[in-house]
């Protein structure tokens, strides 16, 4: 306070309140305040001697009095405040947004997995069996031939990317086409159709064997030996596809002399090639150079709408095929050449023109994208046209006629069951790729026809994304066990670094989601260290400084980028944030991680020790989630590494961590009976450690029975030991005043403040206190758009009597407690100021004065209140540094004091 205010405060009445009214002190004897009028009482008769011993007790209750007000402030401090920088502001409402975003992504009651995984390369539903694992290792392909039966049915159903033709031309043009892109995008489909379609009219289209796969342990090197060697007898024109075996540790990437040279080979037999790789560090070099394009993934509402109409037309028939049907039947088709506008020199879709040797170009095969072929053997022709017609006179005109009306029929109910909300949950991806199209079409197919259940329809969409998740960790590292290249050419280094970061971003990306690219990606670097170095533990892994591709992480991952904010010291600042491609793919990656992958778990939770020391909330916060998460998947493991050492930690940054992870296993009904027993074990006999992350738990309204057991629990911390714990304590108690049972939590302080042990009168003047000086954001957990969620920046007490006028009165009554007891009373007066100052922004705009007008009124019911009330003001107008206007302070006062109550003496002081 000024010493100017001091000096003019008007004295307090002399009759104070009753102790069962407001007040949880007793009124010292004669009838007054000791706190307040204790140094004005006249001396007492008697010697000089007892005169001095008068004043040396009234000076030494003083001391008392200021000794107990600096402990109570003392009480008041942030717990969670680091002790090296203990006035430093924590910024717990970034750690609230933090921890609500993590719980989002990771959502308690998702079913992380859909089915049975024993063998995830292929799933059965109903009388469904489909081949899931889309993405094949490039050391399993074998050189041969492709079987026509394949290439006729990529004719059939391939849907092109966008910048197909492109594609074409610029294979036609060099003869080798270096295509880049993620695992599962339909990369390789879309080379075998690039070499299908220009090998058919080249110099090979006679030739069944037309197009080749290329054996990939031999690479660019070996291809283009075998080509200028005529090595195989392989025709001239025939077409390969050839998949390197980029990712082995050591494996070094060809180089543009080995490109040229193989281009040369198949220009001088007429052939083609398309090397297929996985865009990241090792392909991006070749991607960049003359021969490389990026593969776009086909759109996904194109490749169910075919994959649904061809599983459809294998149950139901196709009437089309059938004689009938003809425009429901080109509805539904694949997309899939460019013929009539390559004929016509109209701009494609990357807006280029087809000309030249396009241009004269005879395509009618292709006219009817649904035809199929023979296999071509010497001068082969296309006898589908006289097939369908020999059939379509079979049938007649009738029977056409409702086929067609009943595949029409289907189609239109698989359009409405795809838009299902409640399947759209289930599939939880932002787009399917081919292998997960076919099977989300066959799930749709089975559910119309009736052979697969409403259940298993959920529970085979649900399983999309745990597939995704296998293929992603399934023998990562097997390739560290592989002999070494044998081209010849040394190793740069090991590669494990290399081989792991796409796996440790994957990871990261599941456990940060919606945090900054910069947090993430700095995260999976810290992650590939420990991956690394348990995997070659005598080794020092490379870690390269230039090689990071944010693009291709973003592919190789399914994530997509977007703007949005990001806590920074208290503010909001425009950041970089990235998101999976799917809401179902975090819980998917910690469930695989966890559940298949036990040597992995030894390094991951080295790393989330690491991110428990973050200072940034939107790192620990969500790892702590993360790490709730996975306990649930084992608790006992979870349990014993995570929670309880970090429960223990001396820093309160980890032990927040551990019990933010302790409430999010709560949050999971099958694990809720287990974390409040051990809350109550810590709360009764935990070390101080264990009882103030019991509090910080407690805090969250999970970790107990009920309210009242809640607020036991948090009362027994909070006046052990001399309330060593008293601070942690109250700022729990004031988060629980957030949650729909608050009127509980309101009802046990005014007990506490009636208490006979002062540290429970102690607990519940802290925490009125606190709950006056803590903003609603810091605290709550909703979205904004609910009555406290749109009031983030309120003092909670302020936003509490706005939107719970049945609270005010007692909220009104707590505080004047705090404000009428000695050692509570100027604390609780600087938070009256605070409050008072909060009713208007700086710009004149208003903030809280809803609020004041509810309090206010209550808190200043009688005369003594009001005479204070006054005072304050006065002295906020005097404050030199912050001086309250006239105006400012006259609009205070009429929202406290009715216009019957005001004198005019009052009035004129406040302008």
């Amino acid at each position: 306070m000024a010493d100017e205010a001091v000096a003019d405060r008007p004295a307090e009445p002399a009759a104070p309140k009753a102790k069962d009214a407001r007040s949880p002190e007793p009124p010292p004897r004669g009838g007054a305040r000791g706190d307040d009028n204790a140094k004005d009482a006249p001396d007492a008769p008697g010697s000089s001697d007892a005169s001095d011993s008068a004043d040396a007790e009234a000076a030494e209750r003083e001391k008392e009095r200021e000794r107990a007000a600096d402990r109570f402030k003392d009480r008041t401090r942030d717990p969670l405040a680091e002790e090296q920088g203990e006035e430093e502001p924590t910024d717990a409402a970034a750690a609230t947004r933090a921890r609500r975003s993590g719980q989002k992504l990771l959502a308690s009651g998702r079913d992380l997995i859909g089915f049975d995984r024993s063998d995830v390369g292929r799933l059965h539903i109903g009388d469904i069996n489909i081949g899931l694992d889309a993405r094949r290792s490039g050391l399993s392909m074998r050189d041969g031939p492709v079987p026509e039966e394949e290439l006729l049915r990529i004719r059939r159903t391939h849907i092109e990317p966008e910048g197909y033709v492109r594609l074409r031309r610029a294979l036609e043009a060099r003869r080798l086409l270096v295509l880049g892109g993620a695992p599962g995008t339909g990369r390789a489909s879309t080379a075998l159709a690039l070499l299908e379609e220009v090998t058919r009219d080249g110099e090979g289209g006679q030739n069944s064997e037309r197009v080749r796969r290329a054996d990939p342990e031999g690479g660019v090197r070996g291809l283009a030996t075998q080509v200028m060697g005529g090595e195989g007898g392989h025709p001239r024109g025939t077409g390969y596809l050839l998949e390197p075996a980029l990712d082995r540790p050591g494996t070094l990437p060809p180089d543009g002399m080995d490109l040229d040279q193989l281009a040369s080979a198949l220009a001088e037999q007429g052939s083609y090639a398309v090397v297929v790789v996985s865009v990241g560090s090792a392909a991006n070099p070749l991607l960049a150079g003359r021969y490389g394009a990026i593969c776009p993934p086909a759109p996904t509402r194109e490749l169910v709408a075919v994959r649904l109409r061809q599983r459809l037309e294998e149950e139901h028939g196709d009437p089309a095929r059938d004689g009938g049907g003809g425009r429901a039947r080109d509805a539904g088709r694949a997309p899939n050449r460019h013929a009539d506008r390559d004929r016509g020199g109209h701009a494609d879709r990357d807006g280029g023109r087809d000309g030249g040797r396009d241009g004269g170009r005879d395509r009618d095969a292709d006219q009817d994208e649904g035809r199929t072929r023979d296999a071509h053997q010497g001068g082969g022709r296309a006898r589908d046209g006289g097939q369908d017609q020999d059939r379509s006179q079979d049938r007649s005109q009738d029977r056409r006629t409702d086929d067609d009306g009943s595949l029409s029929r289907l189609l239109e109910r698989a359009a409405e069951l795809r838009e299902d909300p409640e399947v759209t949950e289930a599939v939880g991806l932002d787009d399917l790729r081919p292998a997960e199209a076919e099977l989300f079409a066959s799930l749709l197919a089975g559910h119309l026809l009736g052979s697969v259940g409403r259940e298993e329809l959920l529970s085979g969409c649900r399983g999309l994304a745990a597939v995704q998740a296998y293929e992603w960790f399934a023998g990562v590292d097997r390739a560290l066990a592989a002999p070494p290249p044998g081209d010849g050419r040394a190793p740069v280094r090991s590669g494990t670094a290399a081989l792991f970061h796409p796996v440790a971003f994957r990871i990261a990306l599941a456990v940060l989601g919606g945090a900054s690219h910069s947090a993430v990606s700095a995260a999976a670097h810290l992650l590939t260290w420990e991956l690394s170095v348990q995997s070659d533990p005598d080794s020092t892994p490379a870690r390269p400084l230039f090689c990071d591709d944010p693009e291709s992480d973003l592919a190789l991952s399914r994530a997509r980028p977007a703007d949005g904010a990001v806590d920074v010291a208290g503010a909001e600042v425009t950041g970089r944030l990235i998101f999976y491609r799917g809401a179902a793919l975090p819980a998917a990656v910690l469930a695989e991680l966890w559940d298949r992958h036990f040597p992995v778990r030894a390094p991951v939770v080295r790393w989330l020790r690491l991110l428990a020391d973050d200072p940034r909330p939107q790192v620990s916060m969500r790892a702590a989630v993360a790490a709730g998460e996975l306990s649930v998947r084992d608790f006992e493991h979870g349990y014993a590494e995570l929670v309880r050492p970090l429960a223990e930690a001396p820093t309160p940054r980890r032990r927040v961590f551990a019990a933010t992870a302790l409430d999010q296993a709560a949050g999971h009904a099958s694990h809720r009976r287990a974390v409040r027993k051990v809350v109550e074990d810590w709360s009764r006999h935990g070390t101080p450690a264990l009882r103030w992350t019991a509090a910080m738990a407690l805090g969250y309204g999970r970790s107990a029975d009920s309210m009242d057991d809640t607020l036991d629990a948090l009362a027994r911390i909070g006046v052990r030991d001399d309330g060593e714990q008293l601070a942690v304590a109250s700022l729990n108690v004031v988060r629980l005043l957030t949650l729909p049972e608050c009127a509980t939590v309101l009802r046990r302080l005014a007990d506490w403040t009636g208490h006979h042990g002062e540290d429970y009168q102690d607990l519940a003047l802290v925490s009125i206190v606190r709950l006056a000086l803590t903003d609603v954001d810091e605290v709550l957990d909703d979205e904004p758009g609910t009555p406290l969620g749109d009031r983030g920046d309120w003092p909670l007490l302020l936003a509490l009597a706005a939107t719970r006028p049945e609270l005010t009165g007692k909220l009104a009554d707590l505080f004047w407690t705090a404000l009428n007891t000695a050692r509570s009373r100027d604390v609780a007066f600087d938070a009256l100021e605070t409050l008072l100052r909060s009713a208007s922004r700086k710009d004149g705009r208003e903030w809280t004065r809803e609020g004041l007008a509810a309090l206010l009124p209550a808190l200043t019911a009688e005369e003594h209140d009001r005479r204070r009330l006054d005072w304050l003001l006065r002295r906020m107008m005097r404050d030199q540094d912050r001086p309250l206007t006239e105006e400012r302070a006259r609009a205070l006062w009429r929202l406290a004091v009715p216009a019957r109550q005001r004198r005019s003496e009052e009035e004129e002081s406040h302008g």
